[in-house]
């Protein structure tokens, strides 16, 4: 059973979800069905879309979640999952950050605590599944300083009051940073960031189809858009990036476009990077891959035949469910390589 000497509650996912009754009033953006900004200011955010789900995971996965505050002043909490420990073995450790476009999301959505659930298990890694704040109420960088916030959390649990616990469990020389969409732009930002000011050694970054832009459109943009496997259109990416980006930013800003000007090295971190066909930042991802390559990074990128963007997450097709078996196999290969 999994024990923590901090403050836990095992229903903060149900607690803090966004709260909406979607109504009316003058809208000064949508995303139709997800997301209504209102022009006193007011953010609707749809609850009907995506159910939220306290940390009860099945039994046979052998893995514990819980939820833990990271900050409560800003509200920033975490869902943790912690597969049964084998005699001494050490678990590596993967900080996630659920998508959404920056705008939506939780990391107590059903879908992402199906699949963490099930990758911590698979991985047989610990997962800290971060709720950062969201935009437009706070713009980024309000998300990239919460990863910050979430790896300073999890580099204290190591001499903390809670240390006995998680020096048992996690190997905290084998930290990873992922996420999927927003939230593998997410990841890859925080680690830009802790390259520059803190000690903290990150040994890889998972980043499933990242959400990139920018002003002049890709042909993915332009093509894929219409397909109906992709469950993320140029209308809702673009509202997403200006919801999202700081006041007065275009899509040509170095966070929705780092390959414009070229991205930095990251020292000693392996990048995955999993492009889906059919997305509309398949473009995007790809020259990301090139661009990183270009300044000496250690890039894999791997390509998931016929599915969307999120499709790991949100696709119950038969193709998306092979294609994730397949993503899960390459993130456990990748964390233990």
């Amino acid at each position: 059973m999994f024990v923590i000497a901090i403050p836990v509650n095992r229903d903060l996912g149900l607690e803090n979800r966004s709260k909406s009754n979607y109504g009316k009033g003058l809208v000064m953006e949508e995303i139709k069905d997800v997301i209504k900004v209102h022009k006193n200011g007011r953010v609707e955010r749809s609850s009907s879309t995506i159910e939220s789900v306290t940390p009860f995971l099945p039994p046979n996965l052998d893995v514990t979640a819980r939820d833990v505050y990271i900050d409560r002043p800003t509200n920033v909490w975490a869902r943790t999952y912690v597969p049964k420990r084998d005699e001494d073995y050490k678990f590596p450790l993967l900080v996630y950050f659920h998508g959404g476009g920056f705008c939506v999301g939780s990391t107590s959505w059903k879908c992402y605590h199906e699949f963490l659930g099930n990758l911590s298990s698979k991985a047989r890694c610990v997962i800290v599944s971060v709720n950062y704040r969201l935009a437009p109420e706070n713009r980024l960088p309000a998300a990239y300083e919460d990863g910050i916030k979430a790896l300073m959390w999890v580099k204290q649990q190591e001499n903390g009051p809670s240390s006995e616990y998680w020096t048992k469990y996690c190997e905290f020389s084998s930290i990873f940073l992922g996420g999927d969409s927003a939230g593998a732009n997410i990841a890859y930002n925080v680690a830009l960031k802790l390259e520059m000011t803190s000690p903290i050694n990150i040994k890889g970054i998972i980043m499933a189809q990242p959400f990139f832009g920018g002003e002049k459109r890709t042909n993915s943009e332009k093509s894929v858009s219409k397909s109906s496997k992709s469950t993320l259109n140029m209308t809702a990416s673009d509202t997403y990036w200006r919801l999202a980006l700081p006041v007065g930013a275009n899509r040509d800003h170095p966070w929705c476009n780092p390959a414009n000007e070229g991205v930095q090295m990251l020292e000693n971190t392996r990048v995955m990077v999993c492009v889906a066909e059919e997305d509309v930042v398949r473009d995007r991802n790809t020259e990301f891959c090139s661009a990183l390559g270009k300044a000496n990074n250690q890039v894999k990128r791997i390509n998931y035949e016929g599915v969307g963007h999120g499709f790991q997450i949100v696709d119950k097709s038969q193709v998306s469910q092979m294609r994730k078996h397949q993503m899960m196999d390459d993130i456990v290969n990748f964390i233990n390589a």
